[in-house]
């Protein structure tokens, strides 16, 4: 075999396995990793393709892998990344106002999440960008006792916070300018790992059950299994499912949009992405245009309605922080809006992977 053929080859079977791995449904790091660079995998793809053109469209024996393998992985990538394009019907409704612009205000909620890295430097560039898009709510991820300090000066027009920093990388500030009729400091999983729940009151006197969370990734350096993730988002997306009002699901997942445990928290959850029919919105790695994907989350419940989705410039961390203004709207689109569902085993899935996180 000549050495292109070869080479296309070995090239071929190497994006086609990393391209296919995560259909696997082992929990290992080495395996949940690929449910990341889809978008790269698919570019990785597309060239494959093109190099067998050129080279001169051999179908004889094991170089069939070539065209069957890689046209069959852009497949499998359109249709993953498809629901996260402008061809897809989008999830949340954009706003249609249903009143006075004054009811409009009352029921809006303004959201900046931001995962700052917690040995970034540049506090000040984030408390500016805080301070220019005035957002609400603001939640603040990988933030220890010196983003705590750095950011005070942002106590003063929120003066409702849940302030829990921590040196693990895992430590969260929340700030409000609702009023928190619930606040709740919780750890679902793992004793180290916070998440967070609030009861907020918009101004028109609504209530909103809003969830920040921050599991930990499968990775080398991190977690050896994706189990503890998975669990923890699975017991936030059946709490959330419960509740009958509206519901803000909000965070780093440490897990991309289009992977099974993403998709399986939304039927367990019932909640809705505004990036469908939207875009990726990619937030991960901000220093690396050629490795991104989206990490940064925030899932709602059909009582909303989006007015703007933004990812905002970097302020020195590996993540771009994300703004969202939504509107409650109440009931009245409920009906031509279609909520995820569970299907198949996916109630059994999540119970399994609940009881074996907690073991």
């Amino acid at each position: 075999m000549p050495t292109p053929d070869l080479v296309l080859l070995i090239y071929s079977i190497s994006i086609t396995f990393a391209s296919f791995i995560n259909l696997i449904r082992l929990d290992y790091w080495w395996i949940r990793i690929w449910d990341f660079p889809h978008l790269q995998l698919t570019i990785l793809a597309a060239i494959g393709l093109a190099s067998w053109f050129f080279v001169g469209h051999h179908m004889d024996g094991w170089l069939l892998i070539v065209p069957v393998g890689l046209f069959a992985t852009l497949l499998y990538q359109a249709w993953l990344i498809y629901p996260f394009t402008p061809l897809h019907k989008q999830q949340v409704h954009a706003l249609v106002q249903p009143g006075s612009d004054s009811a409009v205000k009352d029921n809006t909620i303004r959201l900046l999440t931001a995962n700052v890295f917690m040995e970034n430097t540049h506090m000040p560039e984030v408390k500016a960008l805080a301070e220019k898009h005035t957002p609400d709510v603001i939640l603040v991820l990988e933030a220890n006792q010196t983003w705590q300090d750095a950011l005070a000066g942002l106590e003063k027009s929120y003066p409702h916070r849940m302030l829990y920093p921590l040196e693990n990388t895992y430590g969260m500030l929340f700030y409000s300018r609702f009023p928190m009729r619930v606040h709740e400091l919780r750890f679902l999983i793992q004793d180290d790992i916070p998440s967070l729940y609030a009861q907020l009151e918009l101004p028109s006197g609504q209530l909103i059950d809003f969830y920040g969370v921050h599991p930990m990734p499968p990775s080398p350096t991190e977690h050896y299994r994706s189990t503890e993730r998975d669990a923890e988002l699975i017991l936030v997306g059946k709490e959330a499912r419960a509740k009958p009002g509206p519901v803000i699901v909000a965070g780093d997942l440490n897990d991309v949009a289009w992977s099974h445990t993403t998709r399986l928290f939304q039927r367990i959850s019932g909640l809705l992405d505004p990036r469908i029919g939207r875009g990726l919105y990619n937030t991960f790695h901000a220093r690396y245009f050629f490795l991104r994907w989206p990490l940064d989350h925030i899932f709602v419940s059909c009582h909303f309605q989006l007015q703007s989705i933004k990812r905002l410039p970097n302020c020195g961390s590996d993540h771009f922080p994300m703004l969202v203004t939504l509107t409650y709207v109440g009931d009245q689109t409920h009906k031509d809006i279609e909520t995820p569902q569970p299907e198949g085993d996916d109630l059994e899935e999540a119970k399994e992977k609940i009881n074996e996180a907690k073991s």
